[in-house]
């Protein structure tokens, strides 16, 4: 079964911060009614803090190590803090700078990253989209989600980016579920160019790219919402509302493992030619 898309991540690692702190206050002999009463709190937010109900704020994990006298660890437990807060962060959020500066954001990650798995429930993989597919996509999301319009500048920088595929230093498995071959974005003749380009680019030394057919029997390889890894160290997954980050080994592995499932359900080479050959067909 796939992982469950929800911000289970964020709330385990608030737990976690909040097991931490607990620990480092145990260590220094406060109970967490004495915590509380030098810091000028009610009792209840060190106990919501603890267990991972409430986020500490920078200002909250400053006190919490003075008072426990373990100054040297606040920078370390205040990066913790926000790193979870980066986590999940809703695409209005992302999105205020502009969709240009989203597209630039990752450019980090993709640069580093040598083995990237792409599952896409939605759309078709962004590295393998043309400028038009891409510039329907982003009008689509700059209207329903009230992005600044700067649409035209973002396609630029994606496809810029594309240039790591045909760089081929870098290697790229990529599953499409067969509806979005057959869901028109734009208009029929934008998403003919698409698929006429995706048969191309599944010729590239550095592509694996698989179709899941409809109808096929999937066995415990559930659909679900579209998500990436980075080599085996980070997961994204792309919510309705937001984007969430994964890096906790285990969730990550997680989704190394869906990925798997997915993939041998799949069909490559010429049967994916096939399917992405008659959703063409269909456009008419």
């Amino acid at each position: 079964m796939a992982p469950s898309p929800s911000s289970s991540s964020v709330q385990q690692a608030k737990e976690a911060l909040g097991a931490r702190l607990r620990e480092i206050r145990r260590d220094s002999g406060m109970t967490a009614r004495a915590l509380a009463a030098a810091a000028g709190w009610h009792e209840s937010k060190t106990s919501r803090i603890e267990n991972g109900k409430t986020p500490p704020s920078p200002a909250d994990i400053r006190v919490w190590t003075v008072l426990c006298r373990v100054e040297d660890q606040t920078e370390d437990l205040i990066a913790t803090a926000c790193g979870i807060e980066g986590m999940y962060i809703e695409w209005r959020r992302l999105e205020r700078g502009g969709l240009k500066q989203v597209q630039q954001s990752v450019l980090p990650l993709f640069k580093r990253t040598q083995r990237f798995r792409f599952y896409q429930s939605w759309v078709v993989p962004g590295l393998l989209q043309t400028p038009d597919y891409t510039r329907a996509v982003l009008n689509t999301v700059a209207a329903l989600r009230g992005a600044p319009d700067d649409v035209d500048a973002a396609v630029a920088v994606r496809m810029e980016r594309q240039h790591i595929v045909r760089a081929g230093r870098q290697q790229f498995a990529m599953l499409v579920e067969e509806w979005v071959l057959r869901t028109v974005i734009g208009d029929a003749r934008i998403m003919a160019g698409q698929l006429g380009h995706l048969i191309g680019a599944a010729f590239q030394p550095s592509v694996s790219l698989g179709i899941i057919p409809m109808g096929v029997e999937r066995g415990d390889a559930w659909p679900t919402e579209s998500f990436s890894v980075f080599d085996d160290e980070q997961a994204s997954v792309e919510l309705v509302t937001a984007n969430l980050t994964v890096t906790q080994p285990f969730e990550v592995s997680e989704y190394v493992r869906t990925f798997k499932r997915l993939s041998d359900v799949a069909v490559y080479g010429a049967n994916a030619r096939k399917l992405i050959t008659s959703a063409i067909d269909a456009l008419g």
